[in-house]
């Protein structure tokens, strides 16, 4: 007994080996750079919509107040853990500490249900406007936006604290090779060498709590919103209506599609291969389309831009 508790305590603070996929070296060195484009690009294009929505006052409503929270939102998760990524994926170094572990499940849940929430109170900014336009600006003040990001936040740090230490706090009796890129949850409980069921259990209703009962409300507002569309009888009012929550839709589906995959399912199930690409999925190429999706059709960041542009005298020309 005291043997068991002496390797289950040298097991819990040493290093994690990352295996990812070291067996295959050309795999490897293409992941690599295409995490490099995903980081950058998400870096570029979620700096620019907080600085775009910081700079033009136009762009001061609920609405890009909740998207630069995203981007913000975005940039910590990609960078929480591309960087450990690519150094893994460039160097024969696949360790990672204990510490560095514990930060990274931390961060990557913390965030990962803080944008749950955030995407679905960004659904019911959407709703507020399209189907009650006359009573939008008292309806969605500062206050209230301030309230709702705050609350997302919260919950989501306090969701991941939880998860974190009851995962983290589980004897491992010696293993320490994580099948992963990263310190991810599912991954670190496969390295349990006792009984999971309850902390499985817990992560299920997390998932439940944080992924179904958000959507539930996502759909619950679009239902709404597709019910306020059909009424209206200006063709350009649906249009512009479609436009302005279509963009949110696609992160949604994106978004929610691959984190239900990954966690509404028992960890005793989860396919390592699979597992993988999915993370990488949810964790690199959403946050890098994010911005794309939600500035290619939008008029308003196109305009915010031009008179950023136009206020520097460089670009203004002699």
């Amino acid at each position: 007994m005291e043997r068991t508790w002496e390797e289950g305590n040298q097991s819990s603070f040493g290093d994690f080996i990352l295996v990812g996929v070291s067996d295959r070296p050309q795999l490897e060195m293409l992941l690599f750079g295409l995490v490099f484009v995903f980081y950058t690009v998400t870096l570029l294009g979620n700096t620019t919509i907080i600085v775009v929505s910081w700079l033009d006052p136009q762009l001061h409503t609920p609405m890009y107040f909740f998207l630069s929270n995203l981007s913000f939102l975005d940039i910590c998760y990609t960078t929480s853990m591309g960087p450990q990524v690519l150094v893994s994926f460039g160097s024969t170094h696949k360790s990672i500490s204990f510490l560095g572990c514990v930060a990274q499940v931390f961060i990557l849940l913390s965030l990962g249900g803080t944008e749950c929430l955030l995407l679905a109170v960004m659904a019911y900014d959407r709703y507020a406007a399209v189907c009650l336009p006359l009573h939008y600006t008292a309806f969605m003040h500062r206050r209230l936006c301030l309230q709702l990001a705050a609350t997302a936040w919260l919950c989501g740090f306090g969701n991941s604290l939880l998860q974190t230490s009851l995962t983290l706090c589980l004897p491992r009796c010696g293993r320490n090779r994580i099948e992963h890129f990263m310190c991810e949850l599912p991954a670190l409980l496969k390295l349990a060498c006792t009984d999971t069921t309850l902390n499985e259990a817990e992560m299920l209703a997390s998932a439940v709590l944080f992924l179904l009962v958000p959507l539930s409300l996502i759909l619950v507002s679009y239902g709404h919103i597709s019910v306020a569309v059909l009424r209206m009888r200006s063709a350009r009012g649906r249009l512009k209506a479609l436009n302005t929550c279509a963009s949110h839709l696609v992160v949604v589906t994106l978004f929610y599609g691959t984190a239900i995959s990954m966690y509404l399912q028992p960890p005793s199930s989860y396919s390592q291969d699979r597992g993988k690409m999915v993370s990488l999925f949810y964790t690199l190429v959403t946050p890098m389309l994010n911005p794309l999706i939600y500035t290619l059709r939008n008029k308003e960041v196109h305009g915010a831009l031009r008179r950023i542009l136009g206020r520097n005298p460089a670009a203004q020309g002699p």
